[in-house]
């Protein structure tokens, strides 16, 4: 079970900073505004708050990858925020921006989280 917590928990990560990459440096790019619905003029507008939002999700990236690589119990306890707080996030984005987030963040956060928590 610790096996594929931690493969999923990196996959997780990974998309954290797949994120971190389209809000920090492509935002204006046509391959961001496809994956996040924004017009030309929007993304430019926008390109401060969307680098914002990319750094966060850099913070949530880096607590996940800290997770995998320290010892527990703090190495638990990283992973465990790190995923609680990817799934809350995720769930204010479904409520307030777009659905699919649901799939993209929340159900990977969820499984890598059950399985986190059955490794125990």
């Amino acid at each position: 079970m610790t096996v594929v917590a931690n493969v999923l928990i990196a996959l997780v990560a990974l998309i954290h900073l797949y994120i971190v990459v389209l809000e920090m440096a492509l935002w204006t790019t046509p391959r961001a505004r496809a994956a996040f619905g924004t017009t030309e003029e929007f993304a430019r507008e926008s390109k401060t708050l969307a680098a914002n939002q990319g750094l966060y999700n850099g913070f949530l990236a880096a607590a996940l990858i800290w997770g995998l690589i320290a010892a527990d119990p703090a190495g638990f306890q990283l992973k465990l925020y790190g995923l609680a707080c990817v799934i809350v996030a995720g769930l204010y984005g479904a409520a307030t921006s777009s659905k699919r987030i649901l799939l993209v963040q929340v159900l990977p956060g969820a499984l890598a989280l059950l399985f986190l928590l059955l490794s125990r």
